[in-house]
């Protein structure tokens, strides 16, 4: 159904605010004095609380539900532009649907578990609970002073037992059903925050909080168990085609990395203890007989153990301990350059009995298949590169059709399609039918057999710190580790904690904590000190919003009726992280029937919205400057000359951050918001630009004037008393002909406004298009001298449209127009067909396929009447005058290809 034309029944209007303003204007208008004062109106009506699904008189609410929120934020004390704009895009889409009668749940809350919290609390000596609490309370005042439109009474914060004691409870549920386990494995290390990182933590070999070189390090951790999903995470995304934006499914697709290939074991000359083979993942088992050595990663478990002892050991140790420093993107790069260390053991390859040389390679990478690689140089360019470099064997098993290759020939690896040669009873076939027929004759020697692959591995979610969720399980010597029972949930942290940063949880050192009883024997145990990743809290709390309150569950079944959420914001670089866990958490909670069985996904529309740029400046002897520093291109503090950064990321490090509060101080919020919205469209970077800044402010101003204007006139009478109207030409216009053209106006921009916010959500061009109704507008009240019904429809529209962008002053507006009801909550304004429907056509026209003209023409001409005014065009007659029409193919309403001979 279009959304213009869907029964618009607001949510009804409560008792008004005994502080409304009066309905007269001042002379200039002051959003220090009125935004507060409007704020003050919504929260003494209750305006944005969000309906329950079911009437007072036990009847469902018909109206449909619409849940929206944005990514909440890490209570670091402060809003920054980003958090402005992310915040208002959300609040529009908030304020119009309540007006288009949707019955809305906007919530706000707090990601408030974190290492950041705990680092303060080493410098400061706070307690990161009073740190977070403080920052939380401070955050909160500037989230007002913008006029978002929250529902405070779903507000949550993931620090506080009443949120936890659920997660508590997942993990136990997933610890029985075998989705949470503990195993020992390389983990990636900041020695600088002092705890472990999951791989979607670390960008660049960097740690994604301070920006240290992250190392290896082997400790034992918790684990869940999301490659059990991993498919139908990949199989899922079919139902977001056309909702999420196009990069995030690519990234999230590239991250889980599925693959079909073949498992192959290779036997080790020398078997371990621990090992007697080493299994290989390849999309190419048609290249088993050309292998010729295996090359493994510096993080496989068998890499230091395979030297152990042997005279190779000094040096392989060393290979792998710079291997494992370096960063992974890099080393999985084509252009990086390929190293190795040869380790003394040897594999047999299980079709030609092969003897291989099991090297490290510094480009072969734990996070796909097995970490282990067999080595095919003439048919893989890397391995080509490598065995070049250590002269190892090369051996051609496919040839291309019509060729003879020979591998002292080969100058770079044939990676192409072609017949297998030396390859046994499978020479003469297909490469493509030898895979299969390869990977079955491995499975009937029980040597392989055929697999599917993710580049997804299970996520580990133990950290060692303080201020986190604590993991609810206890380690007893005779029965291992156990949940901690339900009567003693929430775990929760103790507060005498000291902090001292040593690669160990605060926790493990607490004298008393850590010490209870196992909960089947009674018998002494240990607690598990370390706590939960961050992005647990943050996979599941949208489930939360929806009943903060409900001591049952983690939520009741009026929370359960505003699933899935509608509308989900925030930033692209939660792709392979936050999104990809809170799917996992849905499908999980729906299998066990927390959730509906139906319910698979959790946000069913993505917006990520694009960073907001600024300039900077910086100085070779005091690095990066304020803007204040900098006077004529030159440092103040040393005279040297400036470097100018153009559009760096609105960043603290950069100095180039807008405090938006100064913002709001001196524009008022309504300015702040609608730069941010009509700056850019929403999924692109926002430049910042204190013009624009001031155009906005001046438009608001405008607006403001041209209500003013018409509440000067004089009350209505018929389209005859309006003198004449300028509409673009030069020549004036009957008075009638100009009620009816302003009527088209303002119809036109209520089709065009409610298309840019419900279905493209481009609210630039929304903006735009009210704009340009203001500035007809301008024009019309030039020429009036009474309030006609056409003008008073244009003018409350304008004010009715803007209102979810700038809701301050067109809720001032609205009052002063004589409403007595809170704009807020009045019906999104709807179009009349006949009206909204353009009378004029642009038609672009092509000959043979080339654009040559654009033609306006009326909207109910015929193709016929099109071509005849295409001909005619002089553009056009220069491309097929004296030449054959052989065709003229019409897109109606759009477009004419004339070919020609």
């Amino acid at each position: 159904m279009n959304p213009s034309h869907e029964g618009a029944s607001p949510t009804p209007t409560p008792t008004p605010p005994t502080a409304a303003p009066a309905a007269s204007l001042a002379e200039k208008y002051d959003p220090q004095q009125v935004e507060p004062r409007w704020q003050a109106a919504w929260q003494a009506a209750q305006a944005f609380r969000a309906p329950p699904a079911v009437c007072a008189d036990g009847t469902p609410d018909p109206r449909p539900k619409y849940f929206i929120m944005e990514m909440f934020p890490y209570p670091s004390g402060r809003l920054h532009m980003g958090h402005v704009r992310n915040y208002s895009i959300g609040d529009v889409l908030a304020r119009a649907h309540r007006m288009k009668g949707h019955r809305v749940l906007y919530p706000m809350g707090w990601d408030s578990f974190g290492l950041p919290a705990e680092n303060a609390a080493i410098k400061a000596k706070v307690h990161p609970r009073d740190w977070t609490v403080k920052n939380i309370e401070s955050m909160k005042v500037p989230l007002g002073r913008l006029g978002q439109s929250y529902d405070w009474t779903h507000e949550l914060s993931t620090c506080e037992p009443e949120y936890f004691v659920h997660e508590q409870r997942i993990f136990i549920e997933m610890f029985k059903k075998g989705l949470a386990y503990r195993k020992g494995a390389l983990v990636n290390w900041c020695a600088s925050c002092a705890t472990v990182l999951a791989n979607e933590q670390v960008e660049d070999g960097l740690c994604w909080r301070c920006q240290s070189v992250v190392a290896q390090r082997e400790l034992v951790q918790w684990f869940l168990r999301i490659t059990e999903y991993a498919q139908q995470i990949l199989d899922d995304m079919g139902q977001l085609q056309g909702k999420w934006p196009d990069k995030v499914l690519h990234m999230q697709e590239n991250w889980i990395g599925r693959s079909e290939g073949a498992r192959i074991r290779f036997p080790l000359q020398n078997p371990l203890p621990e090992a007697s083979e080493i299994e290989v993942f390849t999309t190419r088992p048609d290249t088993l007989f050309g292998a010729t050595f295996m090359s493994i990663a510096a993080e496989h478990p068998l890499a230091l153990r395979l030297c152990k002892g042997t005279p190779h050991e000094a040096e392989v140790t060393a290979f792998v301990t710079r291997v494992r420093a370096e960063d992974k993107i890099r080393r999985g790069a084509d252009d990086y350059v390929k190293e190795g260390c040869f380790t003394g053991a040897h594999v047999q390859n299980p079709a030609t009995g092969r003897l291989m040389p099991v090297y490290i390679a510094n480009f072969v990478l734990m996070d796909y298949g097995t970490g282990a690689v067999m080595a095919v140089p003439a048919h893989d360019q890397r391995d080509f590169e490598f065995a070049q470099k250590y002269a190892l064997p090369i051996e051609v098993v496919i040839q291309p059709a019509g060729q003879t290759l020979s591998a002292s020939a080969l100058t770079s690896a044939y990676t192409d399609a072609g017949t297998l040669v030396e390859s046994g009873a499978f020479s003469g076939q297909d490469n493509e039918a030898a895979k299969k027929n390869i990977t079955a004759w491995l499975a009937e020697r029980g040597q392989g057999g055929q697999t599917v692959s993710f580049r997804l591995r299970d996520w580990l979610v133990s950290r060692q710190r303080y201020w986190g969720c604590p993991i609810p399980m206890v380690e007893c010597p005779a029965h291992g580790y156990q949940p901690v029972p339900e009567a003693e949930l929430p775990v929760l942290l103790p507060t005498d904690i000291e902090f001292v940063p040593s690669g160990q949880s605060p926790l493990a050192s607490h004298p008393t904590w850590k010490n209870t009883t196992c909960p089947i024997c009674q018998g002494p145990a240990r607690r598990e000190t370390d706590t939960m990743d961050g992005f647990m809290e943050s996979s599941w709390y949208f489930l939360r919003y929806t009943s903060p309150q409900y001591a049952g569950g983690i939520l009741d079944d009026a929370g359960q009726s505003f699933l899935p959420v509608d509308q989900y914001i925030g930033g692209s670089e939660h792709a392979t992280k936050h999104l990809i866990y809170s799917r996992f958490f849905t499908k999980m909670l729906s299998d066990w029937g927390v959730l509906p069985r139906t319910l698979r996904e959790p946000f069913v529309r993505l917006l990520t919205q694009g960073m907001v740029l600024k300039d900077a400046y910086r100085c070779t002897e005091h690095d990066y400057l304020y803007p204040e520093e900098v006077q004529d291109g030159r440092c103040v503090k040393c005279g040297q000359q400036a470097q100018h950064l153009r559009q760096m990321k609105m960043s603290k490090t950069f100095r180039n951050v807008v405090e938006p509060m100064a913002l709001v101080e001196k524009y008022g919020a309504d300015t702040a918001r609608l730069f941010c919205l009509f700056a850019a469209p929403p999924d692109s970077v926002l430049e910042w630009n204190e013009a624009g800044v001031e155009g906005c402010s001046r438009f608001l101003g405008r607006l403001y004037r041209l209500v003013q204007r018409y509440l000067s006139l004089k009350e209505g009478g018929p389209p005859s008393d309006v003198l004449y109207i300028v509409n673009n030409t030069a020549q004036p216009l009957p008075g009638a002909v100009a009620e009816a053209d302003l009527y088209r106006v303002t119809h036109k921009t209520i089709r065009r406004v409610t298309t840019d916010i419900f279905e493209r959500q481009q609210f630039n061009t929304a903006i735009a298009a009210i704009m340009e109704l203001s500035n007809a507008l301008t024009d019309f009240l030039h020429h009036y001298e009474a309030r006609t019904p056409a003008l008073k429809e244009a003018v409350e529209t304008a004010v009715k449209l803007l209102a979810p962008m700038a809701p301050h002053i067109c809720e001032e507006l609205w009052h002063a127009l004589g409403h007595s009801e809170l704009l807020a909550l009045s019906a999104w304004p709807i179009y009349k067909e006949d009206l909204a429907r353009d009378d004029k056509l642009t038609i672009v026209v092509q000959v043979n396929g080339k654009k040559r003209a654009e033609l306006l023409v009326p909207a109910d001409a015929s193709e016929q009447q099109i071509t005849q005014q295409a001909l005619a065009d002089g553009a056009v007659r220069q491309f097929s005058e004296g030449k054959t029409i052989k065709k003229a193919i019409y897109v109606k309403g759009r477009l004419l290809n004339l070919v020609v001979a």
